[in-house]
């Protein structure tokens, strides 16, 4: 998470400066207009009226000319038989039913047996993995859908207006992304999940910042207590409760330990990739689709809690930043091919290279490079054209949408991620109503960049106009805000904070357009036996009206706002969505963002990155393991690698070498004897 504005961003919310870039003007901007979709929506969602009923429920066939009493008997038959059949269309769910079992309820109930209903609409019992049972209710014409016995069949409908999981391509320009994050599930934070740090806070040996350090303060009970979190933080209902508030998307974060763990690295490994694997499966099942973001890199690419351990920057930075970068490709390649198989690619159709990297810190020549050899890594193993693997998705930098305009042109399926925050503009003095609109200036910079460089979207943004909240910039920091009291209790908040926050909100996701809210929840403190940092909770904020109920309501905000708009037509360049000619990369941008770069932070350039410790490609490729089906044990859930012909090595330690500490080297001694490996 960050900001725009040419404003410091707070650690972790953040901490280490990134330098915005103050030539990048955001004013001026405009919102698209409301689309057609609008009024698709079943009755309730905007007021709009219901879908018509069938076509064939009002014809009736012509009657050729018989007795009169034959004529009564036949029109009496078929009046009975019209009462009939729309008895039936509002009795019975209109759904893909594959199976009914006899005790359903109101569209049909779930268990993991196999032997009740595979799909359902409002009002369906769904029984969880762990016996808990709870009410699927859902609007806006939603539905879920799940076979145990036949896993990997078509899904759900999140809600009549959005495309089926299953049913065809995603089609970026047609299809609109309202998503939020799962932030602090599979990669912890601790504004987010406080109770899970405030344990050990101040009963540890060492202080306690972010999962690097909760890991060793954890020591044996690591695996229970991360184990426990990963089970109960985010659950099946979340992904029901996420369709039924109208949206369609889930960003989900992960740190690299969910392959691997090397040295003395402290993270549970493994575990939280079984999670992600129960999250495909339910998101199959409500609709949802993924936008997997590798969010947690070797080394730290900026320092901040999130990225697993807060300090300094040892990726693509210092003299273990090509190191730490390789072992990502390595990363990212495994990633790549086990979602890109048919069992799972109509679920999760992004991937994220890289959160946040910390472009003030580490250069703009250093991350174009590894945005390029990412691209290669992932585009070798999926090959080119539409269809062939996710979307990739690069950050901003927060430096804006505009400077990325021509960058890798004629690359296959490129997707722009931006990271837009008013909670860290250091702004207070404005108030809150006035700030309330300036989300509509980010309008014009993203619709620009729909044109010029391709998909654009807003990975994370909140709520929040200040940056108060417990934690939100890191354990032990203080907000800038001058007083934090009334914004901290939402249950005080009056009808116009309500108001005023709403109207950021709705400011947000219409400028945005594609959009992913930063986040869907927030744990409850055990100190403060609620949630902090309440401008940052979509479900908290849905139940208390600072979310709209229906983030379609967000059409035409902006508009409104600046009594103009600009309308994006939805036609991206042709290759940024697969078309004729992607994955042909201009040559000249090829060359201009080779691998390892000519320069590595102010200190390492021409001959020197010649001498930096380097890892090999000679290692065993891990493959990520498949989820098991009870009820479908001989399903085929794929090897993990869906390109056998991607058959490069991984990158890994040159073999008897003594590197330094990947995660403190950036003041370290070049080695007389460099480890070097071949490859690059």
């Amino acid at each position: 998470m960050s900001h725009y504005d040419s404003v410091p961003t707070m650690e972790e919310r953040r901490g280490p400066t990134g330098d915005a870039n103050p030539s990048l003007n955001y004013s001026n901007s405009f919102s698209w207009d409301a689309r057609t979709e609008l009024y698709d929506a079943p009755q309730g969602a905007l007021g709009e009226s219901r879908p018509s009923l069938p076509k064939e429920l009002y014809a009736v066939a012509p009657i050729a000319k018989r007795s009169s009493r034959r004529r009564r008997w036949v029109i009496t038959g078929l009046l009975v038989g019209l009462v009939v059949v729309i008895a039936a269309a509002i009795t019975v769910p209109l759904v893909l039913t594959r199976k009914n079992s006899s005790n359903d309820n109101n569209g049909g109930s779930s268990s993991n047996d196999g032997n009740s209903a595979t799909s359902g609409t409002s009002g369906s019992l769904i029984t969880m993995d762990d016996g808990t049972q709870f009410t699927y209710k859902n609007d806006f014409g939603g539905d879920w859908v799940y076979d145990p016995k036949k896993p990997f069949e078509s899904g759900g409908k999140s809600q009549s207006w959005s495309k089926r999981i299953g049913s065809g391509e995603w089609v970026w320009g047609q299809d609109v992304a309202r998503g939020v994050n799962l932030g602090g599930w599979l990669v912890s934070e601790p504004f987010i999940s406080p109770s899970l740090y405030e344990k050990y806070v101040n009963n540890s040996a060492i202080p306690v910042v972010d999962e690097w350090s909760l890991s060793i303060a954890m020591g044996a009970n690591l695996a229970e207590e991360m184990e426990e979190h990963y089970k109960t933080f985010i659950t099946e209902k979340d992904f029901a409760d996420i369709a039924a508030a109208g949206l369609n998307w889930v960003r989900i974060p992960i740190g690299f330990w969910a392959i691997e763990a090397i040295n003395d690295e402290p993270f549970l490994v493994g575990t939280s990739w079984k999670y992600f694997l129960k999250a495909i499966v339910w998101a199959r099942k409500y609709g949802i689709r993924i936008y997997l973001d590798l969010h947690s890199l070797p080394g730290s690419q900026n320092g901040w809690n999130h990225s697993g351990k807060s300090g300094s920057v040892n990726f693509m930075y210092g003299v273990m930043g090509v190191a730490n970068a390789q072992r990502t490709l390595t990363y990212l390649r495994i990633l790549t091919e086990f979602v890109s198989q048919d069992q799972y690619r109509d679920v999760v159709g992004i991937v994220g290279i890289v959160n946040e990297i910390l472009w003030g810190t580490v250069g703009q020549t250093p991350v174009q490079s590894f945005y390029y050899a990412a691209y290669e890594a992932i585009r070798k193993a999926t090959g080119s054209g539409a269809g062939s693997g996710p979307y990739i998705a690069i950050h901003e930098g927060f430096q804006g949408p505009a400077i990325w305009e021509g960058f890798l042109s004629g690359a296959d399926r490129l997707l722009l991620d931006q990271h837009p925050y008013l909670a860290f503009m250091g702004d207070h003095t404005t108030s809150p109503d006035a700030l309330a609109a300036r989300p509509c200036s980010w309008a014009i910079a993203t619709n620009q960049s729909q044109k010029a460089f391709g998909v654009t979207v807003g990975g994370e943004f909140s709520s929040a106009i200040n940056d108060c909240g417990l934690w939100l910039s890191g354990i032990g920091s203080k907000p800038g805000y001058p007083d934090c009291t009334p914004w901290d209790d939402w249950s005080s908040y009056s009808s116009q904070t309500i108001a005023t926050l709403k109207q950021v909100s709705l400011a947000s996701m219409d400028a945005l357009q594609n959009f992913f809210f930063w986040t869907w929840k927030i744990g409850n403190s055990s100190v403060l036996g609620t949630s902090s940092s309440p401008m940052w909770h979509y479900k908290l904020g849905l139940e208390q009206g600072w979310i709209p109920r229906d983030p379609r309501e967000a059409i035409g905000h902006c508009a409104s706002v600046l009594k103009s708009s600009q309308i994006f037509d939805g036609n991206y360049p042709v290759t940024a969505t697969g078309g004729v000619g992607a994955g042909t990369v201009n040559p000249s941008q090829a060359s201009s963002h080779a691998f390892p770069p000519p320069t590595i932070g102010p200190s390492f350039s021409g001959t020197q990155i010649a001498l930096l410790p380097t890892y090999t490609p000679t290692g065993s490729l891990k493959t990520l393991p498949a989820p098991s089906f009870t009820a479908a044990p001989s399903a085929k859930v794929g090897t993990g690698w869906d390109n056998p012909s991607d058959s490069s090595l991984a990158f890994v330690p040159v073999n008897g070498c003594q590197y330094p500490d990947a995660w403190n080297a950036v003041n370290a001694t070049l080695p007389r004897n460099p480890c070097t490996g071949s490859g690059l």
